[in-house]
């Protein structure tokens, strides 16, 4: 995937292309993957053969994604390079992650005015997760279980974004259809 995000617009690491796409999707943008598409796939002055290759890949990718949120319990797996990698660079893919969530969440203007407390307050935390110092990032037990325990809330934190933006397009729905046109039936 890294070749054809590398000749993408936003030129994004794998794992901010997975966090951009969730983001998209927990936002309510209706077509997450089109969207997502125009942000990472890449450009025309890559060849037609890369922008062809690269959009059939990235598509069944994101496909892939989609799919996760589409089961009765939607449930989202965070990207990491392996438990054997080191912690800094597992805590960069989750930085990546993070970023790339919150990017997409801009892009459909989600703010926090649109989310419920708890919404907001999540927001704020996952914003001050990006501003984490991965420089000094020692590899301690104790610094591993802060990462597991921060990658479990980062995963609940987006489906709860995503569960209340669901509630949010269904009550809309609902309520421009009970205040749809009244018809007479003659």
């Amino acid at each position: 995937m890294g070749p054809y995000l590398d000749a993408g617009p936003l030129n994004p690491s794998p794992s901010e292309a997975h966090g951009i796409l969730c983001g998209l999707i927990c936002g309510g943008e209706a077509h997450a993957l089109e969207s997502w598409l125009a942000q990472v796939a890449p450009t025309p002055d890559a060849g037609e053969a890369l922008v062809a290759e690269g959009r059939a890949a990235l598509r069944e990718c994101g496909l892939a994604i989609e799919r996760e949120f589409q089961g009765r319990e939607p449930l989202i797996g965070l990207p990491s390079p392996g438990d054997s990698a080191p912690l800094g660079e597992r805590a960069l893919w989750l930085y990546d992650w993070i970023r790339g969530f919150l990017y997409a969440l801009g892009l459909v203007s989600l703010s926090e005015s649109d989310l419920s407390e708890q919404g907001r307050e999540i927001l704020r935390d996952l914003t001050a997760i990006t501003q984490m110092d991965l420089d000094d990032l020692e590899e301690t037990e104790e610094n591993e279980q802060a990462l597991a325990e921060v990658v479990e809330f980062v995963r609940v934190a987006a489906m709860l974004i995503h569960h209340e933006r669901a509630v949010a397009r269904a009550q809309t729905t609902n309520q421009a259809i009970s205040t749809g046109p009244e018809t007479d039936p003659e």
